[in-house]
């Protein structure tokens, strides 16, 4: 085993959507009726999903070629459609809890970094009573001037480092390039999931594949 991944790690982030929860069909669900409220054609399926991950706002721009006004026009749309129960009836993956259980009785500090609002984080997280696991939860802030997932991680990493706990060695686990991209400015590597909504080329620069959460726990753990 590559001793890049099979090291010990001093704390660990994780991304929320597709990593954590399945939360893509609420997500596909709200983003339709974004678009049938703009009075716009909505996109296929498949173009949907590429909007499942990043900052929602960086989605619309990218993926539907939306103005910056427009983009944040569409969040808020979007936003008030998915606030309802918008992830809290999203099925936790297979294998999750167990493994957050292994890691918190390990000792390993946890760090929820997503591009969700972090207040909606906050919800799901206690709908799904995961909420304990977590030492701390950074999310997309508009106040915070958090709106890049480089923002969320520098913010989780930050409030780590607040409460005591040793930086020098975190993995982020995610699903998407932008969780990648997102770490790696802050010299962080990631480990990709191979059951979220990312393509096997996302996983470009990540230092790991992991197909279960079984394989997830051995390569976080060391067993």
């Amino acid at each position: 085993m590559n001793s890049a991944v099979s090291r010990t790690w001093s704390a660990v982030l994780f991304d929320l959507d597709g990593t954590i929860i399945d939360s893509g069909p609420g997500i596909l669900e709200a983003l339709v009726k974004t678009f049938e409220h703009l009075g716009l054609p909505v996109p296929s399926t498949e173009d949907l999903m590429s909007f499942i991950g990043p900052p929602l706002k960086t989605s619309f721009e990218t993926y539907a070629g939306f103005s910056p006004e427009k983009a944040a026009e569409a969040v808020a749309i979007y936003r008030n459609d998915y606030r309802g129960d918008g992830g809290l009836k999203a099925p936790v993956f297979p294998g999750i809890l167990g493994l957050l259980e292994s890691l918190h009785d390990a000792g390993i500090p946890l760090g929820l970094a997503t591009s969700k609002p972090e207040d909606q984080a906050i919800k799901i997280l206690e709908a799904h009573n995961l909420i304990h696991f977590f030492t701390v939860i950074s999310g997309a802030s508009d106040e915070g001037g958090r709106l890049s997932k480089a923002d969320v991680v520098a913010h989780a990493t930050s409030e780590l480092s607040r409460l005591g706990v040793d930086t020098n060695s975190v993995v982020l686990v995610g699903d998407r390039v932008h969780d990648v991209e997102g770490a790696a400015e802050h010299g962080i590597p990631t480990i990709i999931v191979e059951w979220g909504y990312g393509s096997p080329p996302e996983a470009h620069g990540a230092i790991a594949t992991v197909y279960s959460a079984d394989r997830l726990r051995e390569l976080l753990l060391g067993n």
